[in-house]
């Protein structure tokens, strides 16, 4: 059906029940790096495949990985614009969990609030839908709790064991089912190897840009407190992934 005269407003439905404005935006983040999230057995990590737009970039500019809290982070995708005001959001979310409560905002209510105010946004004409998709790793010190939650551009937010957004979501998934987080306890030392994995395997040097990959943990290792991941763990991740890869690929080649 064609989406003409009701894609006008984000708060008009087709006549097939659709919102054509929420499928524009989660379009805009189906062409963005990929973003990966694993809940591990003693933490969870985000990672993202930044792009390389402008090769005068400095390093480490335009960062997708976010501390929102102090046992708090956020990975986004999508337009960049869009996401660092979705983290603005959380941030402010936690802090009045805190001035509130007293203690740490727990990861479902970080989740839900931010998936809230996310969704605010597909309710009224004068607004548009975010084009862009969060991840958020959390922890909470009073139940001991660590989790990882995904809100995607119609507001909705869901808990994972692994998920991913981006360009690269529908083969990234596969291969986090292959990993089967929702039976095994791998650790965030794994995690780390196999998020690596999953970037450099989809990534095609013939026709994708070159990018940076940022990685971020929440874990016992950094006193459950949302931290980068140190760039030492990165190379021998990268390391490890580069020879798996080829490795498969020669098993390949040799069953042929």
């Amino acid at each position: 059906m064609s989406s003409s005269g009701y894609d006008l407003s984000s708060s008009q439905y087709s006549p097939d029940g659709r919102i054509f404005q929420i499928e524009y935006a989660s379009k805009a983040v189906e062409k963005a790096g990929t973003a990966l999230g694993i809940k591990c057995s003693d933490g969870v990590i985000l990672c993202v495949e930044k792009p390389l737009m402008n090769k005068m970039l400095l390093p480490n500019s335009s960062r997708r990985i976010h501390t929102v809290d102090t046992h708090s982070g956020v990975a986004i995708t999508g337009f960049v614009s869009d996401g660092r005001q979705i983290v603005s959001r959380a941030r402010e979310e936690a802090m009045n969990y805190y001035e509130t409560y007293g203690s740490k905002i727990p990861p479902t209510v970080l989740s839900d609030r931010v998936g809230t105010y996310v969704h605010y946004f597909t309710l009224h004409g004068s607004l548009r839908p975010f084009g862009a998709c969060a991840l958020i790793a959390s922890y909470d010190p009073e139940m001991c709790e660590h989790g990882l939650h995904m809100v995607d551009p119609s507001g909705t937010s869901h808990a994972y064991f692994g998920c991913a957004a981006g360009k690269g979501r529908q083969p990234a998934k596969t291969e986090l089912e292959k990993l089967s987080l929702s039976k095994s306890d791998i650790s965030v030392e794994e995690g780390i190897k196999q998020c690596a994995k999953i970037i450099y395997l989809l990534h095609d040097e013939s026709k994708d840009k070159p990018f940076e990959m940022e990685m971020s943990w929440v874990c016992k290792q950094s006193n459950w407190e949302h931290q980068s991941v140190p760039k030492d763990l990165i190379a021998e991740a990268v390391e490890w992934a580069k020879k798996a890869i080829e490795a498969e690929e020669d098993d390949g080649d040799m069953e042929e």
